[in-house]
């Protein structure tokens, strides 16, 4: 797939994540660009993925086309106006925190919801285990009780985000109605529900203040009401929140494998979720 040369001086810049920055157009109202930091294949991945992803009705911008600008390789997408993250609606107005935290625990359940074609997706073992063998900062030890983990946790054929965080959850607002959509769709594949809400927990509960305030624009005290709302919504009062925690805190020290993967360091802070329970 040939990347089209395009002019950054047609684009302003709008944010930054792990993995690239975003752009609006000066003049196309319609139009907004990911340029990527990491890779080409990276960025032909996402948008593969995002193409797959939109064909099955999944609320997703739509994709556009693989963009270079002659340095780094990007994507454009329909750039949806108004847009917030539910991360920065939460630090826009933390009174509103619960109420936005159940919206997108009913965005993650749908998703969740839907069984998809798994000729067309990887499955999120496989996704795992090749980050594992990439990972430089677990010891052979830990890779193969990680390994071991993986390979016993429950199978299914749902739909997964992979990086389903409330940064990658965003909404358009009409006449009092929200729109949500999900963004940055690189890791999707398909398997267990628990391998996202996982990273969920982690974005919620394991960050430094510093980090939460900087990515998320919000407070560490915030982002846990956001959790305590979303685990209530998504489980359900009755669940038995204690075995629901237990379960999460692993699947969240699984996530480290991402974050270790975009940040290009260890991570010990989320890694002490698979202390004395994965090793």
């Amino acid at each position: 797939m040939k990347p089209l040369l395009i002019d950054m001086n047609d684009y302003v810049r709008t944010g930054e994540g792990a993995n690239g920055a975003s752009y609006d157009h000066k003049t196309d109202k319609s139009v907004m660009l990911k340029l990527y930091f990491r890779n080409f294949e990276a960025a032909e991945k996402e948008l593969e993925l995002a193409q797959k992803v939109y064909a099955m009705g999944i609320p997703t911008p739509k994709p556009g086309d693989l963009v270079t600008d002659g340095k780094q390789v990007g994507i454009r997408f329909r750039r949806m106006e108004g847009k917030r993250s539910y991360s920065r609606a939460c630090g826009d107005e933390p009174e509103r925190t619960e109420e936005y935290a159940r919206e997108f625990a009913q965005l993650c359940k749908k998703l969740h919801s839907i069984h998809v074609d798994t000729t067309q997706f990887e499955n999120v073992k496989d996704h795992l285990y090749n980050l594992l063998e990439a990972n430089p900062f677990f010891t052979p030890e830990q890779k193969e009780k990680i390994r071991t983990f993986i390979k016993n946790a429950p199978e299914a054929d749902t739909a997964i985000h992979g990086d389903l965080q409330f940064s990658n959850g965003i909404f358009t607002e009409k006449d009092g109605i929200r729109t949500p959509y999900l963004i940055d769709l690189g890791d999707f594949c398909y398997g267990y529900p628990m391998f996202d809400i996982g990273m969920v927990y982690l974005c919620c509960c394991l960050n430094e203040e510093s980090w939460t305030m900087t990515q998320y624009h919000m407070s560490n005290k915030t982002a846990a009401r956001f959790w305590d709302a979303f685990a209530l919504e998504y489980f359900g009062k009755d669940a038995d929140m204690d075995a629901v925690m237990r379960e999460v805190k692993i699947y969240a020290g699984l996530k480290t494998l991402i974050i270790e993967r975009d940040t290009h360091k260890p991570m010990p802070e989320f890694r002490a979720m698979l202390e004395g329970t994965i090793y």
